[in-house]
């Protein structure tokens, strides 16, 4: 986003230094940044699907609670901001309109029969009226996402694509070389791939003097990768922006459109991300981590909604306990909802993404010692 600022006038129009976008935007960019991945639960895309089997297995024909059988952390994220965080109000942190907008990464509502060409719905039923209102304040219409909405995909598709080759070579999974052999076997013959290849090879043969260990020479071997890859889908991201703002300001570009696909750089990111999923993502270790952490999260949804479904001073003393061990501001917002089935699910879903993976794995732990005494 910064380089877009070099076609300011462009982007914004001849409006853009009376609307003050070179001070408003960065940190509305740095808001977005920092907050859309708020709402995933323990263990990131597998604790999701583990949501979702526990919905499917549990409520197997019930179609109320669609939002739960489909659950998605960025819809969670929505939730979280404008409704989780209890203040001194009923607007969760208060975030701007533009703030808000520009975090949905997905611009429609569950249960609506429209995902307007996204893979995913972006907010849950509950949320319905604050998006529309987040919709109306900001110009925008379910289907049509804020244009920095881009930008946040196109930084989340860089950093994860190259970060995660870095961190299966440092974990072992595999080398640099094993890194370059894939791309050039996968995308090769792309003028973008091919030079990141080069100018990383070129980089290795350098250390390669050095006296350095094999571990060395991989790790400082793929910070030149990350160094060049990044820069280079910076670059191709900045000026696809630049050549479709247009068309993302007045909402006539192609549903589902998104920066890196259409950029330059798309090749070498769908490599990257082979990459990660051959070596990294199916590697026994972490195949065995999802394993476990599915295991985790099923049971603790077992135990949370034993205590949810029949919460009152009436239940069990276990079930009790765990009830008063959610946290204080989800059990506020249950308190103030209709407190039905789609209420009940809603805080069971709020109870177990507020955690992380090292809580989730103790308290699970704690409840079935409880249990067993």
């Amino acid at each position: 986003m910064r380089l877009a600022f070099e076609h300011a006038e462009q982007v914004f129009g001849a409006e853009h230094e009376a609307l003050n976008v070179k001070r408003t935007v960065p940190p509305l960019l740095a808001a977005v940044g920092l907050a859309h991945d708020l709402g995933n639960p323990p263990f990131g895309h597998q604790g999701e699907k583990a949501i979702q089997a526990w919905f499917k297995e549990n409520f197997p024909e019930d179609q109320q609670r669609e939002d739960f059988m489909e659950f998605d952390g960025n819809a969670q994220t929505f939730r979280l901001l404008t409704q989780l965080q209890v203040l001194d109000d009923r607007f969760g942190f208060n975030l701007t309109c533009g703030t808000l907008a520009g975090l949905l990464k997905y611009p429609s509502i569950y249960g609506t029969g429209d995902k307007f060409g996204f893979k995913k719905y972006g907010v849950f039923k509950s949320e319905a009226s604050t998006v529309r209102t987040v919709w109306q304040q900001t110009g925008l219409e379910a289907g049509i996402r804020h244009p920095l909405a881009y930008v946040m995909e196109a930084c989340d598709d860089i950093a994860y694509s190259v970060i995660d080759a870095e961190d299966t070579v440092k974990k072992g999974y595999a080398s640099f070389y094993d890194l370059m052999d894939h791309l050039e076997s996968d995308a090769g013959t792309d003028r973008v791939v091919r030079g990141v290849i080069e100018q990383s090879c070129k980089k290795n043969e350098e250390f390669k003097k050095q006296k350095l260990s094999s571990r060395q020479l991989n790790d400082i071997s793929m910070q030149m990768f990350r160094v060049k890859a990044i820069a280079d889908m910076i670059v191709a991201a900045t000026d696809t922006f630049v050549n479709n703002v247009g068309t993302m300001m007045d909402g006539s570009i192609a549903p589902g459109f998104e920066l890196i696909k259409n950029s330059p750089c798309a090749a070498l990111c769908k490599a990257t991300k082979g990459f990660d999923a051959r070596f990294g993502f199916q590697h026994r270790d972490v195949l065995k981590l999802e394993l476990k952490g599915a295991n985790y999260i099923g049971q603790m949804m077992n135990y949370l909604w034993a205590a949810i479904k029949v919460e009152g001073e009436n239940c069990h003393p276990f079930e009790r306990f765990i009830f008063n061990d959610i946290s204080d501001n989800y059990r506020l917002v249950y308190d103030r909802s209709g407190r039905d089935d789609y209420d009940k699910c809603q805080l069971l879903c709020d109870a177990i993404s507020g955690m992380n993976e090292k809580f989730l794995i103790r308290k699970c732990d704690e409840y079935a010692a409880l249990k067993t005494c």
